[in-house]
């Protein structure tokens, strides 16, 4: 067969599976304080975690510690009372015995070691950390990914403690309930769609899959009833990059949509250096603003920071330069009004602040919207900026900045984020610093720059009222840092099967039919093909040269669906995630929903005048 065939059940099955063999064997055995059953990466994609299964004869409550390298690096958590404890163990460090240190209230103690391989396989992934055991205490900078690099937490000492194995990319958050909502690791559509969110115990438990039909990227928000905020996209559409949706807590059914093409006109808006027809938005940020009841959306590909209705998806407000937007526009935008005013371009992360003023990320990509003053990266500059807004006499007033004078070395074209803590406390994280090969600022984005020869870096800082107390350079471009806390209040560990929620959305099919009679060969060898087969969906790999006529058919009887496989280069100006693209432009990957096929099919490709065989019957 020229085609191998592969089936990977869903993850959240195979952990039920893995959960399932432990508490049996936690059954059976009698597993005590002093001598407890110990399960290494229980959930199969954390592997700086570990659960702890024991009995004690009474209720109690019992505290775990991570011992660290030096006393101020313990990780702690108080469990509450029971008699059977399965307690999941987090901020274990990579190539290490970890000493973990058990205590009954007021009682006995143990100490248990935990050996843990190099899951960095000697990879280089810290540059420095400079802070202080007494500001950051025992919180870990967590950053997300942007490339190849997996999402990896950092504590004071600049030590991982947290780690990723599998690609959940784009933004992670930390849920009321002390889950975290990060993206799923299933590509349902090149670069960087994916399946939709999940909601993840830190121990690396999967509790829900939210599938979305139109995918998800880039951001997600809890609301205060427990409903997520997720962006999304038309996937039968032309265009991306440019829907939200509000998804049902429980269920993962879509409750609300808003498509941006209702409030803006895609041919009609004040262009940045990277728009094209395609990916007129790019939609890299959503936040919810209590207080109007409305939503702020962060569109790099028209400079602006786009503000709606919630409830009835009228345009408020627009803040960015309004060069280039049509006159009958200009209504929506502010006029500056103070010192050292600068507009932001191609911004990532828009926030409101409680009192109403609105922060992002100002990448500066570009620095105009008029092509003739572009900038050069290594004229450009990065910052989180601050605005405070009167949407009164729609004036606009810069009153907080940080990153311009750090100038290129803190310069990143894409990606990137601001958090607000409190007033004068905030984060500026500048995740898509890159040099070109020679060390100069690259003008291609990470991925690009890497596959040239170049080399990528991300640098995080926390500022307090104005003073620096946190510095994390780190090798790598990565999405987004978050501060959080490894353990929060209860559990942490809820046991039982996960839930797949929602749907997966029917994959865009080629109208026009190529009739060619079947050749009877088989799909040639060169060709590398192999098919990854899950639930819900299925992936096509292989290689074909630029230029070729490619078609992958699904056939049963007269049921024919037709997909295109294009194998043109493809141009892409915002790569904010490169985590999928293959170092072989010839190389091409297919993702196929069975959202709307029902049985058994033949899968046959088409290669420019020739339809091949694969021997693969794909059942939906």
């Amino acid at each position: 067969m020229s085609v191998s065939y592969s089936f990977e059940d869903h993850i959240i099955n195979r952990q039920a599976e893995a959960e399932e063999a432990m508490l049996q064997e936690f059954e059976a055995g009698n597993y005590t304080l002093q001598n407890p059953l110990v399960k290494y990466n229980l959930y199969l994609v954390q592997p700086l975690s570990a659960v702890i299964c024991f009995t004690t004869e009474e209720e109690t409550a019992v505290t775990v510690t991570v011992l660290g390298k030096t006393p101020q690096a313990n990780i702690s958590h108080t469990f509450p009372k029971a008699k059977k404890h399965v307690l999941p163990i987090v901020g274990l460090y990579s190539d290490y015995s970890n000493q973990v240190k058990i205590t009954a209230y007021r009682g006995d103690s143990s100490v248990i070691t935990i050996d843990v391989p190099d899951v960095f396989d000697g990879k280089e992934v810290i540059y420095s950390m400079d802070t202080t055991p007494e500001y950051l205490q025992d919180n870990i900078i967590l950053v997300s990914p942007a490339g190849e690099d997996l999402a990896v937490g950092f504590d004071f000492a600049g030590d991982a403690r947290w780690h990723m194995n599998i690609p959940c990319v784009f933004d992670v958050k930390r849920l009321k309930n002390g889950n975290l909502i990060m993206g799923s690791h299933r590509v349902v559509q090149m670069p960087y769609y994916m399946s939709g969110l999940y909601e993840i115990s830190p121990c690396g438990k999967i509790y829900k899959e939210y599938r979305v039909p139109g995918g998800y990227h880039h951001d997600e928000m809890e609301m205060e009833d427990g409903n997520l905020l997720c962006l999304t996209e038309d996937l039968r559409s032309e265009t991306v990059e440019d829907m939200c949706v509000l998804l049902d807590r429980n269920t993962g059914e879509i409750l609300k949509t808003w498509d941006y093409k209702k409030f803006l006109d895609p041919n009609h808006v004040g262009k940045s250096g990277s728009w094209s027809d395609h990916d007129w938005f790019h939609n890299n940020a959503v936040w919810y603003d209590k207080n109007t009841h409305s939503l702020t959306f962060s569109a790099r590909h028209i400079d602006s920071m786009v503000n709606i209705d919630y409830e009835s998806g009228e345009l408020n407000w627009i803040i960015g330069d309004p060069e280039g937007w049509p006159e009958d526009m200009k209504r929506y935008f502010f006029t500056p009004v103070g010192n050292n005013f600068e507009w932001q371009y191609e911004q990532h992360a828009c926030l409101i602040t409680p009192n109403g003023d609105v922060m992002c990320m100002d990448n500066h990509h570009y620095g105009s919207k008029v092509r003739e003053k572009f900038l050069a990266a290594a004229d450009s500059y990065s910052r989180g900026v601050r605005y405070k807004i009167n949407t009164k006499d729609m004036t606009i007033e810069q009153v907080w900045q940080y990153g311009k004078d750090r100038g290129a070395a803190f310069f990143s074209p894409y990606i990137c984020n601001v958090e607000y803590y409190n007033e004068g406390h905030y984060m500026v994280h500048s995740g898509g610093i890159a040099y070109d090969k020679d060390g100069n600022p690259s003008e291609s984005l990470g991925a690009f720059a890497k596959d040239q020869g170049g080399r990528l870096e991300s640098i995080t800082v926390e500022m307090y009222e104005d003073k620096k107390m946190l510095d994390l350079h780190v090798p790598g471009n990565y999405y987004r840092a978050e501060k959080l806390k490894l353990y929060s209040d209860g559990i942490n560990l809820e046991l039982g099967k996960g839930q797949i929620l929602g749907e997966m959305g029917v994959t865009k099919e080629f109208d026009t039919e190529i009739p060619l009679e079947p050749s009877g060969e088989m799909l040639p060898e060169s060709c590398n093909a192999r098919i990854e087969d899950e639930i819900d969906r299925f992936t096509f790999f292989s290689r074909f040269e630029k230029g070729q006529l490619v078609m992958l058919l699904l056939e049963q009887g007269e049921e024919i669906h037709r997909y295109f496989i294009s194998t043109t280069a493809v141009p892409y100006l915002a790569m904010c995630c490169g985590t999928f693209l293959d170092s072989d432009d010839r190389n091409t990957r297919t993702n196929i929903n069975k959202a709307g096929l029902k049985g058994e099919y033949d899968l046959r490709v088409i290669v420019d005048d020739k339809l091949y065989e694969t021997g693969v019957k794909i059942s939906c």
